[in-house]
């Protein structure tokens, strides 16, 4: 029996945000959330290119040909925010998450990349259908982390796996039966990151979708509402119950206007005053701290230091904001602890090393080789020192595996093996040692790579 959906989709920016990153896409048979990042280098941008592009490729489809199909919108989605930064150099640091799902009238086809949620509400009990692709559910599940202490980490928004347009992603895909009765919700982590899965339960187990859609975000801008809040949140309902519902777009996805690569020679429409210059651009920008920054922090630093030469006063004020500022990088081939900003100004360097580490950058595995030498921002001292543990720890790992690997392998002496002319042979078969095997391009961004 085939069922349809009765759906609802809400953005808003909170009450920290300058401007919407966040976009959302529902109809009867496409549901998703899109979370863009990158502040000043159009993280609204991104999000929206998601859920058009997404709008514009949803169809009816059936069973697993769906997981296909969002695998290709995904794919077409990296493909877009790729074309777009080749035209334009200053969106290069652009990415978003996408979170969705297809749906046929008997089964979702849950569709995941990022830290963006997706949560299913069936007889009264809440399941998170979708993992995160964070740091710090990388270390709940080595049983390093709790999921409390997850919640005050200070590297909670590192994500791991984005779509920016720089290399092939894979989602995470499923197919996930569908029931009457059950309530389904894709939502940005400006919703589940301040809000608890108890405020999230109750909040869905109201009988109108506008009611709980309110609720939950009236819960997130209490909890401080410093991002942006996407949700979209669906019932399924028998074939007949269903009014007929109109497809809708909801944040960055009606703000901004998206260029069309397929035309030569045009240029990206101006983004929205407000969206000049956001709050908290270094914040989104370092959201993906793996990808290769080296064209990146000349305009993002430069555009930076400018505001706060405006609003400090000049160089000097810059200094001083950078002495509250604390971020890891390399020193002389080792990780070593920052006071400052990256970069000078004028001839004045904003950093200082405050402490170097012995744990050296080669022994790390490669993902956070590139994470450091990019630089890995922290709040404070204290969240740097926690930051040096875990890499340490890594690092310390890695060297064990390498050693392992470099072990000879221990090899068993054969019986003598028969001659054609019948006699012992008496030389034994020793194994043949293969050479190095350079790594792939999928080993190149696993965390877990040494």
């Amino acid at each position: 029996m085939n069922y349809s959906l009765r759906f609802i989709a809400h953005s808003e920016v909170g009450r920290v945000r300058k401007n919407n990153q966040d976009a959302g896409y529902a109809s009867p048979t496409m549901l998703m959330v899109a979370d863009g990042m990158g502040g000043a280098a159009a993280g609204d941008l991104a999000s929206a290119v998601a859920a058009t592009t997404a709008a514009k490729a949803d169809r009816r489809i059936a069973g697993e040909d769906m997981l296909v199909h969002m695998a290709n919108i995904v794919s077409d989605i990296n493909t877009r925010l790729s074309q777009l930064v080749s035209r334009d150099l200053s969106l290069d640091g652009m990415g978003t998450t996408f979170c969705g799902a297809m749906f046929d009238g008997n089964q979702f086809a849950i569709t995941h990349v990022g830290d963006s949620r997706c949560y299913l509400l069936r007889d009264g009990e809440l399941s998170q259908l979708t993992h995160d692709h964070s740091w710090v559910q990388q270390l709940i599940d080595e049983g390093r982390l709790t999921p409390k202490q997850a919640e005050t980490h200070p590297h909670r928004s590192l994500i791991i796996r984005v779509l920016n347009g720089q290399r092939d992603v894979s989602p995470d895909l499923q197919l996930v039966n569908a029931a009457v009765g059950d309530r389904i919700m894709f939502c940005s982590d400006g919703l589940s990151g301040l809000i608890s899965d108890d405020v999230i339960r109750v909040a869905m187990g109201e009988d109108d979708l506008a009611v709980a859609i309110d609720d939950m975000a009236a819960a997130a801008n209490e909890a401080g509402g410093h991002d942006n809040i996407t949700v979209v949140l669906a019932d399924v309902v028998e074939g007949s119950d269903a009014p007929a519902s109109t497809p809708q777009l909801v944040g960055s996805a009606l703000e901004r206007n998206i260029l069309d690569t397929s035309k030569p020679g045009t240029s990206l429409p101006a983004a929205p005053t407000s969206a000049s210059a956001p709050d908290h651009a270094g914040e989104e920008v370092a959201r993906y701290a793996p990808e290769d920054r080296s064209r990146r922090w000349p305009g993002i630093v430069g555009g930076a230091l400018v505001l706060l030469l405006i609003l400090g006063g000049g160089t000097w004020g810059a200094v001083a904001y950078g002495s509250s500022r604390y971020y890891l990088a390399e020193a002389s081939g080792s990780v070593a602890i920052y006071n400052g900003l990256p970069g000078s100004l004028l001839g004045v360097e904003l950093n200082v090393v405050t402490e170097r580490t012995d744990i050296a950058i080669a022994d790390l595995p490669r993902f956070y080789q590139r994470a450091v030498t990019n630089t890995i921002a922290t709040s404070n001292l204290a969240s740097a020192h926690e930051s040096v543990e875990e890499l340490r720890w890594r690092a310390k790992r890695c060297v064990e595996v390498r050693t392992q690997r470099a072990e000879p392998p221990e090899a068993t002496l054969p019986s003598p093996t028969a001659s054609p002319s019948g006699l012992s042979s008496g030389a034994p078969n020793y194994p043949t040692l293969l050479a190095p095997i350079t790594p792939t391009a999928s080993a190149e961004t696993d965390p877990e790579e040494c």
